[in-house]
Order: structure tokens, then C-alpha cells, then sequence
């Protein structure tokens, strides 16, 4: 028996050293990665490379990133949420709910070019948008959907019943439950599928080829909404920071503002990141009694 325990905690510690192992390995590549990238973009780029409203830099870039992404994210959050409670709480088992799990992960696994063509198809061909940051934003809500209503159906799932149960003990309908007991308890776990979808907005290429079209000419200041040239305009072209670095490494033009767009866009996610998961962490401690 005690040569048992023995080669049992031996097995243990080896395993044990094995795992960290491989934890410091992909955590020291991925430090080596992200800082080839930012120490290297950041060491070849100059003040004139971060405007705004000029060729040669990424400011517009940045900007139509970050607009991309908040629409994208206003389409598929409400979405992606009102999805998931609907088969977590209301769909009944049977093939109408079968079909509707196949369809979310089939969605889940397309690729992002052939959901590129589609919202060429659908946004541009068929509803006569043009290369646009709005059906660039509708083709990522697209990819982004099935991620945000897994995420919010597995995160009310996961609850203890008694969530539910006190909801409705207290005398409140189903919905109210629903909105004042389980999402607040959820955010958490939904607020990491979100910081996944914003991810891959950030740094999609391929469905914005087809939909948002190349060059940004912005003129700061101008507030109208309808006119092309305005920032705020979502039925304009919009060049992305991706879509910016896929156009100057395939055509060779500047090394160095692709490799400071990447930076950026590098830094832009990781910013994101933290400050989403602060926000939760203060919203879960908020809803829990504790100090924020």
C-alpha cells in the first residue's frame, strides 16, 4: 500500500511539473509574440503615422475599427442574448429545437470568407448597400451571433435552480425572473463571449474585404451623417486596421505602418480586454453586496 501512495504522488508531481510546463511554454510565447509585435511596431512608426484625415497613417483606421466593432457588438449582443434565454429557458426538446442547435453551430464553424460573400450578397447585391461600414458591421454580427447565444444559454444553464426558484417564489413572472435574477448573475460568463466576438471583429480581414471596401476619406468635423465623408456616416467605405495591414503587406507599400497597425490593433484588444472583464468583475461585486 505505501509503494502505492508513493509511486501515486510520484506520478502526481510529475504530472503536476508537466502541466506547469506547458503553461509557462505557451504563456512565454505568447509574451514573446505580443511583444515582437508591439515593441516592433511601436520602434519603427513616427508622430506623423498616428494622424487622422491623412494618407499614410492609421487614425481613420483606428477609428473605423472601433465603430465597426461597436456596431457589430449593438446588433449581436441583444441578439445573441434574447437567443440564448430563449433556449435556455423556453424552448421545449424536440426537432424544431434539434434544428435550431445544428443551425447555430453550423453557423458557428463557417468560415469568415464564405460569410463575406454572403453579406456581399445579401447587404450589398441584394439590398444595395455598396461597400459599407454597416454591412461590413451586419457580416460580423453574423459570425459573432452564434458565439454570444452558446455563451448566454450555458451561463443560465449553469446557475443552481435556486436562482430561478427565489425568482419566482418572490412573486415575479417568468421574465422578471429571467431579467432581475438570472442575466445579472450571468454577466460574467456573458461578458466573456462578448470579449471573444469584439475579439474577432477586431481582427477580422476576410468578410470585410467584401463589404466594407479599401481608404477612408474622413473630414473631421463634419457632423452630417449623410454625407460621405463623415465619420459618423455607416453607409461609407470604411478601411479597418486589418483590412489596412492585408493592403500594405500584399502590395509591399510600407513595412513599417503595417507592422504599427498591428501594434495598435494588438494593443487595442488587449485594452479591451481588461476593461471588460474590470467592468464585470465590478458589476458581479455590485451584485453580490460587495464594495466596488
Amino acid at each position: 500500500m505505501d509503494k502505492r501512495i508513493q509511486r501515486a504522488r510520484r506520478a502526481d508531481r510529475a504530472m503536476t511539473g508537466i502541466f506547469y510546463g506547458i503553461a509557462a511554454f505557451f504563456f512565454a510565447l505568447l509574451l514573446a509574440f505580443t511583444g515582437k509585435v508591439i515593441i516592433g511596431g511601436l520602434m519603427g512608426a513616427s508622430p506623423e503615422m498616428f494622424a487622422f484625415a491623412r494618407q499614410g497613417a492609421i487614425g481613420n483606421q483606428l477609428f473605423n475599427t472601433v465603430y465597426l466593432v461597436f456596431i457589430s457588438l449593438l446588433v449581436s449582443v441583444p441578439l445573441g442574448v434574447f437567443a440564448g434565454i430563449y433556449l435556455a429557458m423556453y424552448a421545449k426538446p424536440g426537432l424544431f429545437t434539434r434544428f435550431l442547435r445544428i443551425c447555430i453551430e453550423t453557423l458557428s464553424s463557417l468560415p469568415s470568407i464564405v460569410v463575406g460573400l454572403f453579406g456581399y450578397l445579401v447587404f450589398l447585391v441584394f439590398m444595395g448597400m455598396g461597400k459599407s461600414l454597416l454591412a461590413g458591421a451586419l457580416s460580423i454580427s453574423i459570425l459573432t451571433l452564434p458565439l454570444i447565444t452558446t455563451t448566454t444559454e450555458d451561463a443560465i444553464k449553469g446557475l443552481p435552480a435556486g436562482y430561478f426558484q427565489a425568482g419566482m417564489g418572490m412573486g415575479s413572472t417568468r421574465w422578471q425572473a429571467i431579467f432581475h435574477v438570472l442575466l445579472p448573475a450571468c454577466i460574467p460568463r456573458i461578458m466573456t463571449g462578448v470579449i471573444l466576438a469584439a475579439g474577432r471583429g477586431f481582427g477580422e480581414a476576410a468578410a470585410l474585404l467584401y463589404t466594407t471596401g479599401s481608404g477612408s476619406s474622413l473630414r473631421w468635423g463634419n457632423w452630417d451623417i449623410t454625407s460621405p465623408t463623415s465619420p459618423l456616416n455607416v453607409l461609407r467605405p470604411a478601411e479597418t486596421l486589418s483590412i489596412q495591414i492585408w493592403n500594405l503587406q500584399t502590395n509591399a507599400q510600407d513595412a513599417a505602418l503595417a507592422n504599427l497597425a498591428s501594434a495598435v490593433l494588438l494593443l487595442l484588444v488587449l485594452l479591451f480586454n481588461i476593461g471588460a472583464n474590470a467592468w464585470s468583475r465590478h458589476i458581479n461585486r455590485k451584485n453580490s453586496g460587495e464594495k466596488a
